[in-house]
């Protein structure tokens, strides 16, 4: 084997190990342990750009797979120059419940919810 294919290639997409740790919880109670969580961007939202997330339990040939910390993401190949770079947290929120939120290194602005953005 090359050293070129024996380096670490930092993945496109980051997940936090509390993000991996609660979706891994959450995929189990949806009977899904197998699946991953699918990321994605659309057009919308008080900013231009939303985040989307949903399970996903197949991914296609246009998809980015990362795999980290024993939870998967799959992120379509037209969301992925709008986070490339980002990082999945997870935060806990008592008064709203807590959620996934994307740290996301493109973003210019965003909205005062933190679910759309606006790019260059």
């Amino acid at each position: 084997m090359s050293s070129e294919a024996t380096k670490m290639i930092k993945p496109v997409v980051d997940i936090t190990e509390n993000a991996a740790s609660e979706l891994k919880t959450y995929l189990a109670k949806q009977d899904k342990p197998m699946a991953g969580l699918r990321v994605f961007v659309s057009a919308g939202g008080c900013s231009g750009l939303s985040y989307g997330m949903v399970p996903e339990e197949k991914s296609t040939d246009d998809d980015y797979v990362i795999v980290q910390h024993g939870a998967k993401l799959i992120v379509d190949k037209s969301s992925m120059p709008f986070i490339a770079g980002s990082v999945i947290d997870f935060q806990s929120d008592k008064l709203m419940g807590g959620g996934f939120v994307v740290k996301n290194p493109n973003a210019v602005s965003t909205c005062g919810c933190g679910e759309s953005f606006k790019t260059e």
